[in-house]
């Protein structure tokens, strides 16, 4: 089902507002492709040698690739509550994923990078995957994209999204028509959605946002793929294979297929230099179906493996081509980041949690106005894949984790322990105490919340 204008009021455009939309062919369109719970080290630009993605590699080569990409939280839903944001998940009151009948929603109050972009101008879309929100069809209030600044939402659900729904008819729409000849998939279906909105906003200045379900488990590649990458060496033999997981391969071949047909898109049209092309991954992927070596764990924890991700931005007019950027980032960086590149102001009402990239797109040695990052991540109870209630902040090379849940403190040093194997709590007492009064004054400072019964 495609939904076009829902819920956006209709006004005359004057004064400020219509100089910056008589001006939108200056800015540069933006394309933000999201990919669903896709671990570091699944690109071949990151180093993995079984999974197929040359069009990835590719725009690695063509622009920035950062090493040190984090997500603002090891799971979705306050992944997305601080993309639209900019804010810390905490500061937004979305700290875990919510469930079909979640009554807790991105609030309006907020305005978002689509409301923001769209106030300068931009024709916004999104594509996929929005879960910000219950769903009136589980018997709770819908907060859908509409009503969030896009004027377009494509391809995405009014229903429960777990547990995978790759093919045609989709259980989490079913008012979705099919599009597609043969057993429609469902990358397949959304890269097609990109190519056509790109071409149907040629002519205007847009922001798309590409929201993937994959690779979110149930894994389940397209057979013809899945038969490819079983027959490789190393393969693993089914959907949870822990290591080379050919329905992963195959369903993360599909992204990069896409990717490369919206590059081939840009190209055709002219639109290649004047575009933002940004492809990232919402945490870590899930570890009972991939390796996310060389760091420990996965999605729903505070280890590099639940938050680190693969972040590539081409953008020809500042970024340079083949460079690689180790400054870590946050995804609360991408709402000023876009904002800057688009000369478009933030609401002076919101306040902004997120430093604009711009310098390091430029040179990726420049100095932020940052040094610190923080999570929190309170759970009443652990998640289902391993995760526990804490909290972390990394200055530098080194990373606090703490637990709420115990009391337990981790301290590593990034430089020297990717892995995060040789905690060094005890080894270095002040250090531990340093980052401690770091996290408690930041939690204090955004209102962070910590489960009654447990301490920090």
């Amino acid at each position: 089902m495609k939904t076009v204008g829902f819920g956006i009021a209709c006004f005359a455009v004057s004064g400020p507002l219509a100089k910056a939309k008589s001006s939108a062919g200056k800015k540069p369109n933006i394309i933000f492709i999201l990919a669903d719970d896709l671990g570091w080290a699944e690109p071949g630009c990151y180093g993995n040698t079984f999974n197929e993605t040359p069009n990835l590699d590719a725009l690695a080569k063509q622009g920035m690739r950062f090493s040190d990409a984090y997500a603002a939280a090891p799971v979705c839903s306050p992944y997305r509550a601080a993309l639209m944001t900019g804010q810390c998940p905490a500061r937004v009151g979305i700290t875990d994923y919510l469930r079909p009948n979640d009554k807790k929603h991105l609030s309006t109050k907020y305005v978002t990078i689509a409301e923001v972009l769209k106030n300068t101008g931009y024709a916004t879309g999104i594509i996929g995957k929005w879960h910000l929100t219950g769903y009136a069809n589980h018997g709770t209030e819908e907060f859908p994209p509409a009503m969030h600044g896009f004027d377009e939402t494509i391809v995405s659900e009014n229903r429960g999204i777990g547990g995978g729904s790759y093919f045609y008819p989709y259980h989490f729409n079913r008012e979705i028509q099919r599009r597609l000849s043969g057993r429609e998939y469902l990358v397949d279906r959304c890269n097609l959605e990109a190519v056509e909105f790109i071409e149907r906003h040629k002519d205007s200045t847009f922001f798309l946002y590409l929201s993937h379900y994959a690779v979110h488990t149930r894994l389940n590649g397209k057979p013809e793929y899945v038969a490819e990458f079983i027959k490789k060496p190393g393969s693993g033999k089914g959907p949870m294979s822990s290591r080379n997981n050919p329905h992963l391969a195959a369903q993360l071949k599909s992204i990069d297929e896409g990717v490369g047909m919206i590059v081939r898109k840009l190209d055709e049209l002219g639109l290649g230099d004047e575009t933002v092309l940004i492809f990232t991954g919402d945490n870590g992927g899930e570890d009972r179906v991939t390796r996310n070596t060389p760091f420990r764990a996965g999605k729903s924890t505070l280890y590099e493996g639940g938050i680190r991700v693969p972040l590539i931005v081409r953008y020809p007019k500042i970024v340079p081509a083949g460079t690689v950027c180790r400054t870590p980032t946050s995804n609360i960086d991408f709402y000023p980041t876009l904002c800057h590149l688009a000369s478009a102001g933030p609401d002076p009402k919101q306040h902004i949690d997120g430093v604009s990239l711009v310098p390091v797109l430029k040179d990726p040695k420049a100095p932020l106005k940052r040094d610190t990052l923080y999570w929190h991540y309170p759970l009443d109870k652990p998640h289902f894949l391993g995760g526990r209630s804490s909290g972390a902040v990394r200055k530098g090379d080194w990373k606090l984790i703490e637990y709420f849940d115990t009391g337990q403190k981790e301290l590593y040093n990034l430089a020297n322990n990717i892995s995060e194997k040789n905690n060094l709590a005890d080894r270095y007492p002040e250090k531990v105490a340093e980052l401690q009064e770091l996290l408690k004054a930041w939690r204090k400072d955004i209102g962070a919340k910590i489960p009654s019964g447990q301490s920090g």
